[in-house]
């Protein structure tokens, strides 16, 4: 059974910075594109940021210059690396693996950003 485990949300003040962890098996990590999603209370589920396994990178407009995806080959890990944290940041995030169309997600966890 494919396992994505997220580590690393919290609660943060506006302009604050945190850094999600997500951790795959290698088989997973290796080939899939893996990517971080989030989703608001109301809201639909969005894509935040893409990397594949080449290490080419994307992300929506609403996070690009304040987000970096990384990831690190050795750990079989994703990082989300989020800076200048806004309110409307809140959601829930999710770490996602896919692979024509196959898809594996996470169980979340919680971004609070808030004074």
């Amino acid at each position: 059974q494919v396992q994505l485990v997220e580590s690393g949300g919290g609660l943060v003040q506006p302009g604050g910075s945190l850094r999600l962890s997500c951790v795959t098996s290698r088989s997973i990590f290796l080939v899939y594109v893996m990517a971080w999603y989030r989703q608001a209370p109301g809201k639909q589920r969005e894509l935040v940021a893409t990397i594949t396994d080449d290490s080419r990178t994307n992300y929506a407009d609403s996070v690009k210059g304040r987000f970096t995806i990384s990831r690190d080959n050795a750990k079989n890990t994703v990082y989300l690396h989020m800076n200048s944290l806004k309110p409307e940041d809140t959601a829930v995030y999710y770490c996602n693996a896919d692979r024509y169309g196959i898809a594996y997600w996470g169980q979340g966890t919680q971004v609070t950003v808030s004074s």
